[in-house]
């Protein structure tokens, strides 16, 4: 099946109020089956990309679309999930594994979050393709640094999207862990049956290190 339109950006510019630009003219075009690495040091406008796509920050020039839909539309219908960097999580909060995975169903449940048959289904396959199932009812806050990264891909699996954002993934986990990231990620890619209009796009950010892991092809220009 021939690739669609993943992610598009057309340049993009992004102004802070203090009158900082962050990001400048950014195009790209990502399409369905794709993993992708934003890769450059900090400041280069990573993280602010990732808060256009999020519809954290609005662009002061320019377009985003995702699967062909605008922003707003493409996260009402629930089409991306996102992986965020360990500094954004409180781990002292009391939340079971199983608790913080069965998150990623809130967008498929009526306003009470009653957990149905079928949610409960998604949550423990998630939990199963990320090797944390005997971990469900731990407390997030006890788990590994990579153990955690698990735990959150789980939720975007357990949610379902088209779409997988993931802020800087790689960071303060093993080797072992790096690996199951990208092979859950080729596995997504290469297994997934795509309907009409449907597909799978997966975007990361990295500081400075290269991600060659099987890569394919020659590196698309920086974007900031």
């Amino acid at each position: 099946m021939e690739a669609g339109a993943g992610i598009s950006a057309a340049h993009v510019t992004v102004t802070y109020r203090n009158g900082h630009t962050a990001l400048s003219d950014a195009s790209f075009d990502l399409p369905t089956g794709t993993i992708a690495a934003l890769v450059g040091v900090n400041g280069a406008g990573k993280s602010t990309l990732f808060k256009a796509i999020m519809g954290f920050v609005p662009a002061a020039r320019g377009t985003i679309t995702i699967l062909g839909l605008p922003v707003p539309q493409a996260l009402k219908r629930n089409l991306v999930a996102y992986v965020p960097q360990s500094e954004e999580v409180d781990w002292t909060f009391p939340v079971l594994v199983e608790d913080v995975v069965m998150m990623g169903r809130y967008g498929h449940m009526n306003f009470l979050r009653r957990p149905r048959a079928v949610d409960r289904e998604a949550v423990a396959s998630a939990l199963a393709r990320v090797g944390m199932s005997e971990f469900r009812t731990r407390q997030i806050g006890e788990l590994s640094g990579g153990q955690r990264k698990r735990v959150f891909l789980a939720r975007a699996l357990a949610q379902d999207a088209r779409v997988i954002l993931l802020d800087e993934p790689f960071t303060g986990v093993d080797v072992k862990t790096e690996e199951a990231i990208v092979g859950l990620l080729r596995g997504l890619r290469r297994h997934m049956t795509f309907g009409e209009g449907a597909g799978e796009v997966a975007l990361m950010t990295d500081d400075e290190r290269p991600l060659l892991m099987g890569a394919d092809g020659e590196p698309a220009r920086p974007v900031a």
